[in-house]
């Protein structure tokens, strides 16, 4: 099992702050980054600023050596699908075949509005994705194709360079357990990503998974399910409260620690280290295969440290 650390990059993360969590990750044994592909704050907050996510991994890629780095996940809304590819097959070139990339249909109104992007209904939209699944796919695969779909349409394209990574970079899909979104996972995807649920839960999107897979003829065990949940933990439990303290009051919250850590969903993995590890055990046997930690407190490297030097060693043969 992995514990990946994953970042909301439209909550202000400057360009020195990525550098500083790359570094971290990199020198504790943090093995991947992933980063929020949002151009506006989720938290309403306009003063945030938001750098590119794609452009923002090609950089982080030129200056690392070891770490992977992906997107949870690029709207397929604002995101075409023959430039991501493009834009994904550069990040692999120069990072020498580290890039995962992540693709969801796409959800933040407020940020379509602002930067008008076109936001259709859910239907519409997953029609849109369906075919820019294909795209990407088919783009980093070698030779030529066309396609000829509803919304999108690609003639004789043969991009070059491919991908480092054949026959493609790992390729993760998220959603929330919908059937549409598993079906499409079980054609496409390396990896199915669902957010903020409990192992019972979990069990219950793997099981839905599984069933898929015997449908389309899958093998379940090359489709592993990974969950992107919130992240508290430190050495001790007068550090996790000061942590939450500081993520309230990041947040806008008046209350203290102990209170906010109580006002959190039992999907967010809270406490010691040794809780941490209690709540991945129950993860792993829901059949989850990695946690994406969303840190909401960016700056806060020990934090990172912590899932490198004392997490990652305790849950390696999950």
């Amino acid at each position: 099992m992995e514990v990946a650390l994953m970042i909301e990059g439209q909550e202000d993360v400057t360009w020195d702050d990525w550098v500083t969590i790359a570094d971290a990750c990199e020198r504790s044994g943090v093995g991947t980054l992933f980063r929020s592909d949002h151009y506006y704050s989720v938290a309403d907050e306009s003063e945030r600023g938001s750098l590119d996510a794609l452009t923002t991994l090609a950089a982080l890629a030129a200056i690392t050596e070891k770490l992977r780095l992906g997107t949870m996940v690029s709207p397929a809304t604002f995101r075409h699908p023959s430039v991501f590819a493009k834009s994904i097959a550069t990040i692999d070139q120069i990072s020498g075949g580290r890039v995962e990339p992540g693709l969801g249909a796409g959800w933040w109104d407020r940020e379509h509005e602002a930067y008008g992007f076109d936001l259709p209904a859910l239907g519409p939209r997953m029609d849109a994705f369906e075919e820019q699944l294909e795209i990407a796919t088919r783009q980093w695969a070698d030779g030529a194709f066309s396609f000829d779909g509803e919304h999108f349409k690609i003639v004789d394209l043969d991009a070059r360079p491919k991908p480092v990574q054949r026959p493609r970079p790992h390729f993760v899909i998220g959603g929330s357990g919908g059937p549409r979104s598993l079906r499409l996972a079980v054609k496409w995807a390396d990896e199915y990503n669902t957010v903020l649920i409990g192992p019972d839960a979990l069990a219950e999107v793997r099981t839905n998974l599984d069933v898929e897979c015997e449908k389309q003829g899958r093998d379940p065990a090359t489709l592993p399910l990974s969950l992107m949940t919130g992240w508290l933990v430190g050495e001790t439990r007068e550090e996790v409260v000061d942590r939450a303290a500081r993520l309230a009051k990041w947040q806008g919250e008046d209350v203290d620690g102990e209170v906010f850590l109580g006002e959190q969903s039992d999907a967010w993995i809270t406490g010691t280290v040794e809780q941490a590890v209690e709540h991945l055990r129950a993860l792993r046997e829901a059949g989850c295969h990695r946690v994406m930690a969303q840190h909401l407190l960016h700056r806060d490297t020990e934090a990172i440290e912590l899932i490198g030097r004392e997490v990652a060693p305790l849950i390696e043969r999950f």
